[in-house]
Order: C-alpha cells, then sequence, then structure tokens
C-alpha cells in the first residue's frame, strides 16, 4: 500500500475495519470512501477527545461549514469536499451524521439503539451512495450491527460495563442485513457486518482483528453473502 494517499492512511489508522472493507471497492471509489470514514473519525474524536461540551459543538460546527461548501485547508477536509462536488457523498448524509454527535451519548438504554442507527447506519448509507447503491436499508441494517458491536467491544476492552440490549440490536440488525435486498455493488458498504457477526460469535472481546476474521470477509465479498 505504498502509494496509499493520505487520507488513505487515516482511515487505515483511525478505522481499520472499515477501512478493510473498501479493499474490495472499486477503485474509483475508494478515496470517497476512506475521506467519508476520516471524517467520521474526525466527529468522533470532537466529541470524545474534549471536557468542555462547548468546545465539541466548536470542532462540530467546523466541520459543518465544511460541509456546507467553505474550502478549509486540511488533510480530511479537503478530500471530503473534492468527494461532495464529485457527487460520491451526499451533504445531507454528512449534516446527518454532525447532527447525530452534536447530542450527548444517550443516557438510558433505550436511547442507543437509534444513536447507533444514526450515527454508523446513516455511515453505511453514505458509504453506499458512494458506490452508487440503491436500495440501502440492508446497508443501512449492516452499518447499526456493526456499529452496536462496536460499541459493546470498546467497553468491554476499557473495562466499562456493557450497555444492556446492545447485543440484541446487533444480533436484529444482522438478521435485516442478511435478509437484503442488498446490491451487489454496496456490498463493500454493508462488509463491516461481517467483523460484527464474528464479535457476537466471540465469548471475549478481541482487540485485534486476526486473519480468520479478515478471511472472513473477504469470503463475503467473493460470494456476496455474509
Amino acid at each position: 500500500m505504498s502509494t496509499l494517499s493520505r487520507v488513505g492512511e487515516l482511515a487505515r489508522q483511525h478505522d481499520p475495519d472499515r477501512f478493510f472493507t473498501t479493499l474490495f471497492a472499486p477503485a474509483a471509489a475508494r478515496p470517497a470512501l476512506w475521506a467519508l470514514y476520516a471524517f467520521n473519525h474526525e466527529l468522533v474524536r470532537a466529541r470524545e477527545s474534549v471536557r468542555e461540551p462547548m468546545m465539541a459543538m466548536i470542532r462540530l460546527q467546523w466541520w459543518r461549514e465544511v460541509v456546507e461548501g467553505q474550502n478549509k485547508r486540511h488533510e480530511v477536509a479537503t478530500p471530503l469536499r473534492e468527494a461532495l462536488d464529485a457527487g460520491l457523498l451526499r451533504e445531507a448524509d454528512l449534516l446527518s451524521l454532525i447532527d447525530a454527535r452534536e447530542e450527548e451519548a444517550p443516557e438510558q438504554e433505550a436511547g442507543w439503539a437509534g444513536f447507533v442507527d444514526s450515527t454508523a447506519g446513516t455511515l453505511a448509507v453514505a458509504a453506499a451512495h458512494a458506490l452508487g447503491a440503491e436500495p440501502v436499508d440492508a446497508v443501512r441494517a449492516a452499518g447499526v450491527a456493526y456499529g452496536a458491536t462496536g460499541i459493546f467491544r470498546n467497553r468491554a476492552l476499557s473495562g466499562k460495563a456493557p450497555i444492556a440490549g446492545l447485543r440484541d440490536t446487533a444480533t436484529e440488525a444482522l438478521r435485516l442485513a442478511r435478509q437484503g435486498p442488498l446490491p451487489r455493488i454496496g456490498l463493500p458498504a454493508a462488509l463491516p457486518a461481517v467483523f460484527a457477526a464474528r464479535d457476537l460469535g466471540r465469548a471475549n472481546a478481541v482487540k485485534v482483528r486476526g486473519l480468520a476474521d479478515k478471511l472472513a470477509v473477504t469470503a463475503a465479498a467473493l460470494t456476496g453473502r455474509f
């Protein structure tokens, strides 16, 4: 991957699971996907890396201005604007992701399913659009499955108490994703659900993906089934 762009490097560093799935996308679509996933990381970081809520709002507003058309020199903002200007990413999807991050993390268990849908679900829909895929209901479900498992995996690895119900959310979302219909062209946007299925089948969370995980994603990419 010596020719990987800077935004591709960022996606690989900060979102290795989703980055791996982009390798099964057409080469022309990969830069937009990398920009999307790097942008999503920036939103997460804007919320989680500061203690003061107002500082998080300022950072998120900066990204809102980028999405709405302001040109700002930044290693993620520049390729993101290029993908937007090319019509590979939609402003509405990206603004929805910002809206979701402006909200505090749910305090009640009942709020987590909606939070995952508005974040990971919307992200998967945006990725599907970059690939030219419609319909996207199955892709959204795949995104929710991955997002839900990601939360309880990260909490387990950091020693935090699990959020009851997230496993059920992930299991149901995975079932819906498998029901389809899933356009083959949009499959790379749904492939993170393979990692979700692997996580659901484990007794304990793993920090580093093994070869078996990546082979499972590869098999799904080749067969169209996960």
